[in-house]
């Protein structure tokens, strides 16, 4: 009976621990140690390469309001777009310039422009050199400048907190994206977080702990546009406990239940030691009598 009780208790306890959410599972920024890996430093941002399907927003500053007018009919320039619409994106499509199969742009007055893999930087000093060759000889022609960006970049996130969501800066960190998508729920899993990346035609898919401080050094820091993050839920966890009144709860619970159990395993072993004692009759009354 004392086995009993210790298999009763332990499976108690067991539960309890089982379906604890602890602050080492959930917290970012801990000190790496054996369970939380120490990254090294790899931080690097680069510049992000233009790709086919991409969608470039063009805008071009002069003085003449006749070659404003020529490229930038209907347009805002994105500090505005920006504080009308939160991103660069939505209807302004309208005004952008798709990189074609060919890795082209078709701009107006310049033709097609090679713009496959260079950066945004680069199509923009691009950009001025061809349309400065074009409009020097115009009358009267001043100085342009040319403002480039990539219009509707997104990253995507999967498991938890699915949904697309638009990358609305240069540089956007990964606590920044999961902040985007509502941060992560108690039972999904910081530890083995999957990120896809694409890069020069090839897919990659590494795997990261999110709750290490040394993330902030690494390569999974940055977000990059078509980035798809992969969030799992942590296996065997159907309900958690994450305050005092919840342990208490669960604790008080867990050994009633054990006790019921135990009080019925009891009753059914004083029941068969009363009418099946050690030693006796197989039957409950032997009746034997003189012939």
């Amino acid at each position: 009976m004392r086995n009993l009780k210790n298999i009763l208790c332990l499976a108690a306890i067991g539960a309890l621990l089982a379906s604890c959410v602890t602050a080492r599972k959930v917290n970012y920024m801990q000190e790496p140690d054996r369970y939380i890996p120490h990254y090294t430093d790899t931080l690097s941002f680069e510049d992000y390469e233009l790709r086919i399907g991409d969608r470039l927003y063009v805008y071009v500053y002069s003085l003449d309001e006749k070659v404003n007018q020529m490229y930038n009919a209907g347009q805002t320039n994105s500090s505005q777009m920006r504080h009308n619409s939160g991103s660069i994106g939505g209807s302004y499509d309208l005004y952008t310039y798709l990189i074609d199969e060919e890795g082209n742009i078709d701009f107006p007055t310049i033709g097609k422009v090679y713009v496959k893999g260079l950066t945004t930087r680069d199509v923009k000093h691009k950009l001025e050199e061809e349309l400065g060759k074009l409009l020097k000889e115009v009358p009267g022609y001043s100085t342009i400048s040319v403002e480039v960006n990539i219009v509707n970049r997104t990253f995507s996130i999967i498991g938890a907190q699915s949904g697309r969501y638009t990358i609305n800066k240069e540089k956007m960190t990964i606590f920044e994206a999961l902040a985007m998508a509502g941060d992560l729920g108690e039972f999904n899993s910081r530890k083995e977080i999957k990120l896809v990346r694409e890069k020069n035609g090839v897919t990659t898919i590494k795997t990261f702990d999110a709750r290490t401080k040394d993330l902030v050094n690494s390569e999974y820091y940055y977000v990059e546009p078509n980035d798809i993050i992969y969030i799992r839920y942590i296996p065997g966890y159907s309900f958690g406990i994450n305050s005092a009144s919840t342990a208490l709860g669960v604790t008080a619970a867990t050994i009633s239940f054990g006790v019921f159990i135990y009080s019925i395993v009891q009753t059914g072993i004083n029941h068969v030691n009363k009418y099946y004692p050690k030693g006796g009759s197989s039957s409950p009354s032997s009746g034997g009598g003189a012939e």
